[in-house]
């Protein structure tokens, strides 16, 4: 019987007094959630310029086929501009020359997105239509 009393008492004390607890509290929880919400919203933002140098690139990969001279490279882009509606740069923007294998379009504008009131974040985008070994493809 004593045996049985030993044993329901300890019972008792592992449940009322337990160990280490583990997970995130509720304060922890609402951090994170706040720290996710804000750089999810800082990522929102950033797409539509990311999107922006992606048509221009393409846009620039485009034109440097379609014509011999600078003006007509720079109305090319100038049509593709308007098509893919690039608002950052235009036509007389881009610096074409003539390298030893063609022509090298290349490009460079600042993208300035506002965070809040007074916070802006800038990207500078730059491209070309020269690939990372000095080759024009």
């Amino acid at each position: 019987m004593l045996d049985e009393s030993v044993a329901f008492t300890k019972t008792t004390q592992t449940l009322s007094m337990p160990g280490r607890q583990r997970g995130l509290s509720l304060i922890s929880l609402i951090f994170i959630g706040v720290i996710a919400i804000m750089l999810l919203t800082i990522g929102f933002k950033l797409v539509p310029s990311l999107i922006e140098y992606l048509a221009i690139d393409k846009a620039v990969q485009r034109v440097k086929n379609e014509g011999g001279t600078v003006h007509d490279i720079r109305s090319a882009f100038d049509r593709f501009a308007t098509i893919e509606d690039i608002k950052s740069i235009s036509g007389k923007d881009l610096d074409v020359t003539k390298d030893a294998d063609g022509i090298v379009v290349s490009f460079a504008y600042s993208y300035s997105v506002p965070l809040t009131d007074n916070v802006r974040l800038v990207i500078d985008y730059s491209g070309s239509t020269r690939d990372r070994h000095g080759k024009v493809p």
